[in-house]
C-alpha cells in the first residue's frame, strides 16, 4: 500500500469538538482499511486569505496532518465524504514521496575558493584545453595595423 499524507484545515473549535473531528477523520480511515502512520497538530494560524465553506466565511483554522496508509482505490472516497463535513474547511492529499538521501559537505564549501574539490576539478579542466593561436590570415608577413 501506499503512504498518503491528508492536510486538513479544521474551523475554530473547542477542544472537546476538535476531539471530535479528528476522531470522525481517524475513523473514516479506518473503516476504508488504512493505518494511520502519524497525527501532527500544525497549530492554529490565520488562513493566508479568507475562504469560504459550507456557506461561512473563515479567516482562522486549526492545520492537522495526517500520515496514513491506505488502499489507492479508497482515496476518491475520503475526499468525498471529508468535503461533507462541515467543520473541514479544506483538505488534501498528496501521495508521500521517499526523501532522497543527502550528504552534507559544509566543511568542503567552508573552505575558500581555491581549496575546494570541484573548483579544482574546473581550473585542471581549463588547463586541459588546448587554446588556439590567434593567426592573422592576412597574407603579409608583417602585421599591418599596431600592436
Amino acid at each position: 500500500m501506499i503512504t498518503y499524507e491528508l492536510l486538513i484545515l479544521l474551523r475554530g473549535l473547542a477542544k472537546p469538538e476538535l476531539h471530535n473531528v479528528l476522531k470522525r477523520t481517524a475513523t473514516a480511515i479506518f473503516n476504508k482499511g488504512g493505518i494511520i502512520r502519524k497525527l501532527e497538530n500544525l497549530g492554529s494560524k490565520d488562513m493566508p486569505y479568507k475562504t469560504s465553506s459550507h456557506g461561512a466565511v473563515h479567516n482562522k483554522a486549526n492545520y492537522f496532518l495526517y500520515e496514513f496508509t491506505v488502499p489507492p482505490s479508497t482515496i476518491d472516497n475520503l475526499l468525498d465524504e471529508y468535503g461533507r463535513d462541515i467543520d473541514i474547511i479544506r483538505r488534501r492529499i498528496y501521495k508521500k514521496t521517499e526523501q532522497e538521501p543527502f550528504e552534507c559537505t559544509l566543511d568542503d564549501e567552508s573552505k575558500p575558493p581555491p581549496y575546494r574539490k570541484d573548483v579544482q576539478d574546473l581550473i585542471e579542466q581549463a588547463r586541459k584545453l588546448d587554446k588556439p593561436k590567434f593567426n592573422y590570415n592576412t597574407g603579409l608577413d608583417y602585421y599591418p595595423f599596431q600592436k
